[in-house]
């Protein structure tokens, strides 16, 4: 009997093989098959007998359930329905959005063009509260049993878990790094609490936006949760200065011409920006066996590394706890923490 499982056949798709299961799938391609840039899943464009190209998204074995899988599936179709601008799975030819080949789930998406914004003025940025207004408008009319809750336990605790358990960390920073990301969850935990939650994007940063011609399109929804609205204003927002804070208020004018947004989660920002820290972290150290998370971050896992993401939560809680009252004002003129590490395609 082989040994070969389901991550090992992932991690070594080759072009050949994701031809043989668009195939097999009942569409028929030329030998045309490229990669596409992402780290969770696979993603490659490939070309049909008729010239024209589609995108087929094979997902990273053990992550998602087919259950949740079909949530996404399922409100992308709903969003297409409402004419929102979105990119919903095709078809195949059984009428099934799901396919699988050697225990790997995949699907297909027509390929639409364009690119990043390189910036967000101010009209974009209206423009993006109207279509973040909208989807949380669809997303609020059905649950999704299956997909993840955006918790302080789905977010934090269960990271700072695996991550302990294997010892990940460098016993010099651990007590220290634990220590913050325990009071960031708690934070959350208590400002999440009463809060109204629905199906959102999740992972609504500028790189998963498309641009072309005028038209704005949201992508990638393999991280859709049900969470707080929020987080689909923050994460494409993540500065704290006085620019970042107007562009809030634009965003937020284009949303309540559709919805009304509840400024009182707008405290939910740094918490919610502390527990992307850590499940982030997490990530990588989880993904740290595929050959693509060394080459691409080859300074994580270091004493250095942690020490900064401890001081990187430290400041969360310091500003999370100005903001309740408890400290000085702290950070409202500074760039995000960390950079732009909240861009990474997660996907």
């Amino acid at each position: 009997m082989s040994s070969t499982t389901p991550t090992d056949l992932f991690l070594s798709l080759t072009p050949h093989k994701v031809i043989e299961a668009v195939e097999a799938a009942g569409v028929l391609c030329n030998r045309v098959c490229y990669p596409l840039n992402s780290f969770e899943n696979r993603v490659y464009e490939v070309e049909l007998e008729d010239r024209t190209r589609i995108i087929a998204k094979f997902y990273r074995p053990g992550r998602w359930t087919r259950e949740q899988i079909l949530e996404e599936h399922r409100f992308l179709a709903e969003l297409a329905d409402a004419e929102i601008p979105v990119c919903p799975t095709r078809l195949f030819p059984d009428g099934e959005t799901l396919h699988q080949i050697d225990h790997i789930e995949y699907c297909l998406f027509e390929r639409m063009g364009g690119r990043a914004p390189d910036e967000l003025g101010d009209e974009l940025f209206v423009r993006l509260g109207r279509l973040a207004a909208r989807i949380h408008n669809v997303g609020a009319q059905r649950t999704a049993e299956h997909r993840v809750r955006l918790s302080a336990d789905t977010y934090a605790r269960e990271d700072l878990g695996w991550l302990a358990e294997r010892k990940v960390l460098p016993a010099t920073v651990a007590p220290r790094y634990l220590a913050a990301a325990r009071a960031v969850a708690d934070a959350a935990e208590e400002r999440l609490r009463g809060v109204d939650v629905h199906r959102i994007h999740g992972d609504l940063h500028p790189g998963n936006l498309l641009l072309r011609d005028g038209a704005l399109r949201v992508l990638d929804f393999d991280d859709m949760v049900v969470g707080p609205a929020v987080q689909d204003l923050w994460l494409v927002l993540p500065g704290r200065d006085a620019t970042a804070r107007q562009q809030r208020e634009l965003f937020i004018e284009g949303y309540e011409e559709l919805r009304r947004f509840d400024r009182s989660t707008l405290g939910l920002i740094e918490p919610l920006r502390g527990l992307r820290m850590i499940h982030y972290a997490a990530w990588i150290a989880r993904r740290w066996h595929d050959p693509i998370f060394p080459r691409t971050f080859p300074h994580f896992g270091t004493e250095a590394y942690w020490r900064d993401e401890a001081s990187s939560l430290e400041e969360v809680l310091q500003l999370t706890r100005s903001e309740d009252g408890g400290g000085p004002d702290g950070g409202a003129d500074e760039p995000p923490p960390s950079g732009g590490k909240y861009f990474w395609d997660l996907n």
